[in-house]
């Protein structure tokens, strides 16, 4: 994003976005049908329209910060060219160089090897180019709100390319975030949150690094929408902007567009047990994903918390060991062994063959085949 468009003051030490909300919706209304006005046409004319003034008054940054979102390119993405362009502008090129003529002849000549019109082809030639590509309707209709949260989640993630490092601070969905830093080759390390519950990821920022700075600013903005799905997070990132050293934060309930919501359960496995123990203990509390455990210097998420509502001091911890390869079952019983967890059940999948000596010494164990009994885990905790 160009820095012109990110909008943000400065007060003190902290870098403070300029999020778009309710009193931008006006405008951002008036964008919209304008928008949707030049639908199938050249993105060309759609731009022109929009170097022109609005018909109410919108502030330039937000502006173009809102135009950027809403007209960046989608993937599938049609282009008004009859002949895909590089091979159009192949055979042009080639005839031109082979058998000098006007170019009109030119281009006669291979519009009718090709089957097409002289105009098609001249369409064709660079159809590819930005400014031909024709404007799309949306996938799912937007509306001032969303464009607004949309705006809001680029300008962040915008500042995050210049952060030098991060912290993010979570509680709730923490596994999906760690997982995702892990998959998109984030350098980081993640530690418990002491006494707090959580886990504390610390993140190198793509100031820091010397190379692929543009990559790894997108996978570290990628984390921001999965962030709106944790019950609460804080990240804390310190930027260089304009030669400044600067912190922005963004916490629980800030106004940016959450992302697709993460999958809530890893296995139908995981799902079935989940309604089938909710529906025969009304009084208990399944809590999925609950704070991760320190064990090894690494952090062990179980898949669910089962609290007594009444009394909280009643609190199991509890794992499905299911369908996972050998190496990868003796790790996690590993790792519980070394946890000393006094209050862990573990469900165990009959065909993974565990022996009582790999359990963690204390827990209590449930074999299942296809389907976690329910009722029995409810017997061990009831």
């Amino acid at each position: 994003m160009p820095g012109r468009l990110l909008s943000y003051s400065v007060a003190g030490a902290l870098v403070v976005p300029h999020f778009l909300g309710e009193h931008d919706h006006p405008w951002l209304r008036a964008l919209l049908e304008e928008h949707e006005r030049f639908i199938g046409r050249p993105q060309r004319e759609l731009d022109a329209r929009l170097r022109e003034p609005l018909p109410c008054e919108s502030p330039p940054r937000k502006l173009g910060l809102a135009i950027q979102v809403l007209t960046r390119p989608r993937r599938g993405q049609r282009t008004t060219a009859v002949v895909l362009p590089r091979r159009a502008r192949a055979l042009v090129f080639v005839e031109a160089a082979r058998a000098p003529a006007p170019p009109l002849t030119v281009l006669s000549t291979v519009a009718a090897s090709l089957g097409v019109t002289a105009g098609d082809l001249q369409d064709s030639l660079f159809a590819d180019l930005p400014g031909e590509r024709l404007v799309g309707a949306p996938g799912q209709p937007v509306s001032a709100m969303q464009l607004a949260l949309r705006s809001n989640l680029a300008l962040i993630q915008a500042l995050l390319f210049h952060a030098a490092a991060v912290r993010i601070d979570v509680e709730g969905n923490t596994r999906a975030v760690v997982r995702h830093a892990k998959l998109r080759g984030l350098i980081c390390t993640v530690a418990e949150r002491s006494g707090r519950g959580g886990a504390s990821l610390e993140i190198s920022g793509p100031f820091a690094l010397f190379r692929n700075t543009r990559l790894y600013g997108r996978a570290l903005g990628e984390l921001v929408p999965l962030l709106a799905w944790c019950p609460r997070f804080r990240l804390h990132a310190e930027c260089v902007l304009r030669g400044h050293h600067l912190t922005l934060q963004l916490g629980t309930g800030d106004p940016i567009f959450p992302g697709n919501a993460p999958r809530q359960y890893d296995s139908r496995v995981e799902e079935r047990f989940a309604r089938e123990f909710r529906r025969l203990a009304p009084e208990w509390d399944v809590v999925r994903e609950p704070e991760p455990i320190a064990a090894d210097g690494r952090l062990i998420f179980p898949d669910f918390a089962l609290q007594l509502r009444s009394n909280p001091v009643r609190r199991w911890l509890l794992e499905i060991v299911g369908f996972w390869t050998p190496d990868y079952v003796a790790r996690k019983l590993a790792q519980y062994r070394s946890a000393r967890l006094s209050n862990l059940i573990l469900c165990i999948d009959e065909d993974r063959n565990c022996a009582e000596a790999d359990l963690p010494p204390g827990a209590l164990v449930v074999r299942f085949r296809r389907r976690v009994d329910a009722a029995a885990v409810l017997r061990l905790v009831g």
